[in-house]
């Protein structure tokens, strides 16, 4: 008898043992992956975008007014945790214009919505991992700070959604979403932006 209970102290010990280095094992190979974050109600289904859907929210194709807001180039890659790119997927962003407005229905506030702003684009990323888009600097929607959402795609599948905050903005404190965030993760979805060819640029390297 005492040995039976010697034999099932031992196989529990060992389950136990096991499950913890299971769940170590999951939370180390989750470390350094970009944080997933919620979609939020506004991104634009096909109906509900543009014709123009290319990677320069900027400039909508056949008008000549550009849109307002102060114009960034957002860049980056897009890898693998062991640092291999990513070829050929499609990343999506969709934020609000200048006046803090979506182009999605479900914005029904009484705001216009710059019609020289695409508010949704698209690339595909190069055969090392790149990607880019020209679009404006983040403003702020009510109850949140200035972000970027951002969706990326292996083939048909969506295989992260998150969003892009501007570091250091006085907002993120306050917001709901950005709170959640450790500092490693707050780092890895912060825009930092210095002055190139007369606008601003960022770079953000995203990990699947």
């Amino acid at each position: 008898m005492a040995g039976l209970k010697k034999t099932r102290r031992a196989v529990l010990t060992s389950t136990l043992a096991l499950a913890s280095s299971l769940i170590s094992a999951c939370k180390a190979g989750a470390a350094g992956m970009t944080p997933k974050a919620a979609e939020g109600p506004f991104y634009p289904t096909s109906s509900q975008r543009m014709s123009d859907v290319d990677n320069d929210l900027v400039k909508v194709a056949g008008l000549v007014q550009e849109a307002g807001g102060e114009v960034i180039r957002l860049k980056g890659k897009i890898m693998a945790k062991d640092g291999t790119a990513r070829v050929g997927h499609r990343i999506e962003i969709w934020q609000c214009d200048l006046n803090g407005k979506y182009l999605h229905p479900g914005d029904n506030r009484d705001l216009p919505y710059d019609q020289g702003f695409q508010g949704f684009g698209h690339d595909v990323t190069a055969e090392d991992g790149s990607y880019s888009f020209r679009t404006i600097k983040p403003t702020q929607y009510p109850g949140r700070t200035p972000h970027i959402h951002v969706k990326v795609f292996e083939g048909e599948q969506a295989i992260l959604t998150t969003q892009l905050y501007v570091q250091g903005d006085e907002n993120n404190s306050r917001d709901g979403l950005f709170r959640r965030l450790s500092a490693e993760q707050s780092d890895m979805v912060s825009m930092v932006f210095t002055p190139s060819n007369g606008e601003l640029e960022t770079t953000v390297n995203i990990v699947v």
